[in-house]
């Protein structure tokens, strides 16, 4: 009852500092000085439809209205200017109302409206003031006539091939400065793509000869040549130099040097790289034209090695012929060699308790050609508050990986360097891992691996696993194994007390990956296949090995497991503005047995809840299905205690969330402050009917009854290198009830921080487990 009433105050706490907050917001005019008046709105009339979103920007940002929330943070930690909090009041400045109706004006210019008149007005009640903007936009003007002037002829032939591309505007658009610019820029990428390193883009210029009375603009292009030159010269890639400082930024003591490939001077004052770590991905090579996007794709390669602190451009000289002729040097600094990084995750619910730690330990550039060694340490621990001090864990998971991975695909085949949309990888893995359920089963599995990742493009990544061992083994606990035979539950034995192995293939595919961290609308998907067991099968057939007890076969004196598992991950992402995005995600998956095995594999099922799952429930306390503890187990508390995050997952999964984002301070003790509202939705279920899960089937009949629903709210801290996230979640609708009692926070909610009949005799159903409405999940990272 203790630790009941311990989380009962820290939601009533959240709450009160939540409505204490509202109340206090309520004015957005205090501190004022009697003179000053607070702008709270904006009106912009006469603009265009297309336009109406954009044109607000173009207003003065110190008389953009303020957020609210924003500005309660800034009185209540910044208005005597002790701290940089939220946002200071927008006060009018008939100044900057003034300036902001010429931007207006010049921006309605710019989209062709030559003779648009824009008037401002300021309508004042009380504190507030609402800026009003009343634009004349006139006749749109339109380009009637587009023709090139263009010098040289080299570049004319050049421009005239890609012209298709690069022309922005043609005859009958609207006279569109920033189409113009625009198209002058592609224009000079064009011409750094080809040669051309001395081209500038003042050689791009536009003349406009304007009709005013017929509403009608002439555009001249001009391409001029160089000063006091008849043409643009082509240049050619010479010797290229790279320099590698210590780590310090230093060049301090003798430098290893040598001569590769008569192109590349290599200068190493670390005294930690082979030539061949960077030359793999310099992408301009002695005799080719020079190319801007080459230098790009040069600079960004390397980058990508993860090596290095900073990859600036290259830098070029002229040679001192006349050959036109460039010495190019690249001068950069390796990363310490060693890192190490900590992460962790603290959950609570009621009586339960729990934390992640996760040690990440890099050695960087192990065998000098940039490889990478990382050991990761990851230490899971579940609390039970209802158990005695010194016998408090529930269970633990304990994992430990060695990873060795190189910048480039490692086979007995010679294979092209695929790094034109990213390095490749190939890693070789081996990871152990220990579960422990107090009184009732530990588990050890071991896993080698090896793995190729590359990108066919920048959008599509593709990550392929030919070689997966797997070998397992559980231990139950004596007296938990008597109890399970006794009630005839064979499969528990099975699944979590069998010693099996298998081998497999593994496949996933990824789409717009690098977008997951912008503020783009984009979708993102990810499918992943999972395929073990079918060579052994197919060897033990031609072996003919002996079977095991159960009529498996074996090889090797060992039964392995055969099954096909696919798992999907869809998302939507739409911005909706600065700060804003609405996220949609989809996560199904299903795992299938067969042949020479009747379940899967027990690390290779799914389970429900969790940060970064359905955050009102616990991990592994889920489903499936509409499976009922109570239920399932009636009296028999001792083995529903043995079982307790074991016995909810299913080989189904499908899992929905939604999630909508925006922004609260810009700046809240030097990090940004988001929010977030989401509702997840989903289930697991077993791929067909068990007497151990009993409802917890698949029925597409059934699917709605059979699905839970949460929502919640949440903040997130972001620090630029990683994102702290609190999200509060409540369950909403609960499978493990029936008909109307499924709506647990509509019939119940008056139970949400008070203990009443509802909780109370769950309790009693369920041998003393506490019912909760509410999950706080801690995190690093955003969810998805």
């Amino acid at each position: 009852m203790k630790a009941y009433t311990r989380y009962n105050n820290y939601g009533l706490t959240i709450l009160s500092i939540i409505i204490l907050f509202l109340v206090q917001a309520c004015s957005t005019t205090r501190g004022l000085k009697g003179n000053q008046v607070l702008v709270r709105k904006i009106t912009i009339n006469g603009v265009d439809k297309q336009y109406q979103e954009a044109i607000v920007n173009y207003v003065d940002k110190e008389q953009q209205p303020n957020n609210w929330l924003n500005l309660q943070f800034y009185y209540a930690f910044s208005r005597h200017g002790k701290k940089d909090i939220g946002e200071a009041p927008r006060i009018l400045d008939s100044d900057l109302v003034e300036f902001s109706r010429v931007q207006i004006e010049k921006f309605l210019a710019h989209r062709g409206y030559l003779k648009a008149k824009v008037e401002d007005k300021i309508r004042i009640k009380g504190k507030k003031a609402e800026l009003i903007f009343n634009a004349t936009e006139g006749p749109l003007f339109r380009i009637q006539k587009l023709q090139d002037s263009i010098e040289d002829p080299h570049v004319k032939t050049l421009y005239n091939a890609n012209k298709a591309l690069l022309s922005q505007v043609k005859a009958g658009d609207p006279f569109d400065v920033d189409s113009l610019a625009s198209e002058r820029e592609g224009i000079f990428q064009l011409m750094k793509r080809n040669g051309y390193y001395d081209f500038f883009r003042q050689s791009i210029n536009y003349n406009y000869d304007t009709a005013f009375n017929k509403s009608a603009v002439a555009v001249t292009r001009i391409i001029s040549n160089p000063p006091d030159d008849d043409k643009h010269e082509i240049y050619t890639i010479n010797n290229t130099t790279i320099t590698i400082y210590n780590s310090y930024g230093r060049a301090v003591g003798k430098a290893d040097t040598m001569r590769v490939d008569s192109q590349f001077i290599f200068v190493d004052y670390s005294h930690r790289f082979k030539p061949s770590a960077l030359t793999n991905y310099i992408f301009q090579r002695k005799g080719d034209q020079y190319n801007i996007e080459k230098q790009n794709l040069t600079t960004s390669r390397l980058s990508e090695l993860n090596v290095f602190r900073n990859v600036p451009n290259p830098t070029y000289t002229k040679t001192a012929d006349s050959t036109n002729r460039l010495d190019s040097r690249i001068d950069i600094i390796p990363l310490k060699h060693m890192a190490n990084r900590i992460e962790g995750e603290f959950i609570f619910n009621r009586g339960h308790t729990g934390f992640n730690i996760d040690n990440t330990f890099t050695d960087r550039n192990l065998f000098k050609g940039a490889e990478i060694l990382q050991l990761k340490l990851s230490w899971s621990v579940l609390f039970n508050g209802a158990a005695t001090a010194g016998n408090s864990i529930q269970n633990q998971d304990f994992k430990a990986g060695l990873n060795l991975v190189y910048p480039r695909i490692i086979s007995p085949f010679k294979l092209p360097i695929p790094g034109k949309y990213g390095v490749p990888h190939t890693t070789i893995s081996s990871n152990y891992q220990l579960f422990f359920q107090e009184g009732l089963v530990s588990r050890k599995s071991f896993i080698n691996s090896i793995t190729y990742d590359w990108a066919e493009t920048t959008q599509k990544l593709h990550s392929l696993t030919p070689i997966n061992i797997e070998f397992s083994k559980g231990i139950i606990d004596p007296v938990a194994q008597t109890q399970l035979i006794g009630q005839n539950r064979y499969s528990y034995v099975y699944l979590i007390g069998r010693t099996i192995f298998t081998a497999g293939s593994q496949y996933s595919y990824q789409l717009n990956a690098n977008k997951l961290y912008t503020a783009n609308t984009f979708t993102y998907f990810r499918g992943t296949i999972d395929a073990g067991g079918n060579t052994l099968s197919l060897m033990s057939k031609l072996l003919n090995t002996r079977k095991d007890t159960l009529g498996q076969r074996t090889l090797l004196g060992q039964t392995f497991a055969q099954y096909t598992k696919a798992e999907t991950d869809l998302r939507f992402y739409r911005r909706l503005g600065t700060d804003q995005a609405l996220v949609f995600r989809f996560n199904a998956g299903i795992g299938v047995p067969y042949d020479n095995s009747s379940q899967l594999i027990f690390e290779k099922d799914f389970y429900g809840g969790g940060s970064n799952d359905i955050r009102a429930w616990l991990p592994r306390t889920l489903g499936p299905g509409q499976f009922n503890r109570a239920t399932a187990y009636g009296s028999d508390t001792s083995l529903r205690s043995r079982l307790k995050y074991l016995d909810q997952f299913g080989e189904i999964k499908l899992v929905g969330n939604l999630e909508y984002r925006f922004g609260l301070i810009g700046n809240f003790f030097g990090s940004k402050l988001n929010g977030a509202f989401f509702t997840d939705f989903g289930n697991v279920w077993r791929l067909k009917p068990e007497t151990d899960s009993p409802n917890g089937a698949f029925d597409f009949s059934k699917l709605f009854q059979s699905t839970a629903i949460g929502i919640g709210t949440g903040l997130r801290f972001d620090l630029s290198f990683f994102v702290f996230r609190l999200d509060m979640a409540f369950k909403f609708k609960d499978p493990q009830f029936t008909g109307s009692d499924q709506w647990v926070l509509l019939k119940h909610g008056d139970e949400l921080f008070r203990a009443g009949a509802f909780k109370h005799n769950y309790q009693v159903a369920n041998s003393g487990d506490p019912y909760s409405f509410m999950q706080l999940n801690f995190g690093i990272g955003l969810p998805f």
